[in-house]
């Protein structure tokens, strides 16, 4: 009869994340996982199967929240420019903080072209947020904040490059000015 688990299986998935998200997959050894989630070797294995297997559910932990938090963004009731503009300035106030840039693009440069299913997750979550954001766009078009002969879907593409563009100039050592200097520029575009 196998022993009842005693530990909190999201809480491991979450530490695993931030282990994962501070090094990169290849980078974090199963030590470093068990040191971050309190588990041993075993008890990751048992639950998790793999270290990949771990991985897959820390990404897919990551996608959730930050697809949750652009959502939530998107249905305030503001002005499809406040809506930009608070997404650009958490994204610069959250690059300014940490020097570990954004988990969706370090895992999409390590990744995605040799690991087809992390690929396809990463895909499928780029076309959620391009719809969501392109919804909003559009909505702000037909409202009249935005330009009716903007494209929204490019506007839309846009901003997800911006987004990414702002996570790595921060790796490469942007400081917070030249951060904020991206971000105004961008939102001259809506």
């Amino acid at each position: 009869m196998a022993r009842p688990r005693k530990f909190d299986e999201e809480q491991a998935v979450d530490a695993a994340l931030e282990a994962f998200w501070t090094t990169g997959y290849e980078a974090t050894s199963t030590q470093e996982l068990c040191e971050a989630t309190g588990l041993g070797r075993s008890s990751i294995y048992n639950t998790f199967h793999s270290k990949r297997d771990l991985f897959r559910r820390a990404l897919a932990l990551y996608i959730d929240r930050r697809t949750g938090e652009l959502t939530e963004l998107l249905d305030a009731d503001l002005t499809i420019h406040a809506k930009i503009g608070t997404m650009l300035a958490r994204v610069v106030a959250e690059e300014s903080a940490h020097d570990r840039g954004c988990f969706f693009v370090n895992s999409a440069i390590e990744l995605a072209d040799r690991d087809a299913e992390v690929a396809q997750e990463l895909e499928r979550d780029y076309r959620r947020r391009l719809d969501a954001l392109t919804a909003a766009i559009e909505s702000g078009r037909r409202d009249g904040d935005i330009d009716g002969a903007k494209d929204a879907r490019a506007l839309a593409h846009f901003l997800i490059a911006t987004v990414s563009g702002i996570r790595v100039s921060a790796r490469a050592g942007a400081d917070r000015a030249a951060l904020e200097s991206i971000a105004r520029t961008a939102l001259t575009a809506f």
